[in-house]
């Protein structure tokens, strides 16, 4: 039996991640993990702007449970592809020997913030309009240059980079189209 290979699709918060994978995972009758589906309080450094100052090491963002679920995928699953959300490519020493390719949604940080914002307004909470103006504070001061430390992290090991501002099923296209061609 082979093992389906691990498809890691990364980039900032609001890149697109989240709903290529579903489209991606529907196109090739694949099984799929989402990063936020396996997050709980401890996943992130307490201090994210002492984090960033001390150099951003994103081995330091814990997912003990989204590697279990990825080890439980590969032994049970005879599909060619496994999609994984995983934001920080091959840059996380807890995963990165899973990861067979790393595909990177780099787009414009504005880009980003506009669905990140779209996104709690189109699915309010009881306190919304007080948790997007905390998350835009938070994004002025440290995450847009969060964001854009790991984007430029995974630069570097990522098999495909997307950074055309195109529809999810153009994305969605690209990287069916580069996977036939590379990742057989």
């Amino acid at each position: 039996m082979t093992l389906p290979k691990v498809i890691a699709i990364s980039g900032a918060s609001g890149s697109g991640k989240t709903t290529s994978i579903k489209q991606l995972a529907k196109k090739f009758e694949c099984s799929f993990l989402l990063f936020d589906d396996h997050t709980n309080k401890d996943t992130y450094p307490k201090d994210m702007k002492a984090w960033l100052e001390d150099g951003a090491n994103v081995s330091l963002i814990d997912t003990p449970d989204f590697v279990i679920a990825l080890h439980e995928l590969l032994s049970n699953n005879n599909s060619p592809y496994i999609f994984i959300e995983e934001p920080f490519g091959k840059e996380r020493d807890s995963i990165s020997a899973l990861i067979d390719y790393v595909v990177l949604l780099d787009q414009p940080l504005e880009l980003c913030l506009v669905r990140i914002v779209k996104r709690h307004l189109e699915n309010p909470g009881p306190d919304s309009l007080n948790s997007i103006a905390s998350f835009l504070h938070k994004y002025e001061e440290y995450f847009r240059i969060i964001y854009k430390s790991c984007v430029e992290q995974v630069k570097k090991n990522a098999d495909l980079i997307i950074d055309e501002v195109t529809s999810i099923e153009e994305t969605t296209n690209v990287i069916s189209h580069w996977l036939e061609k590379n990742a057989r």
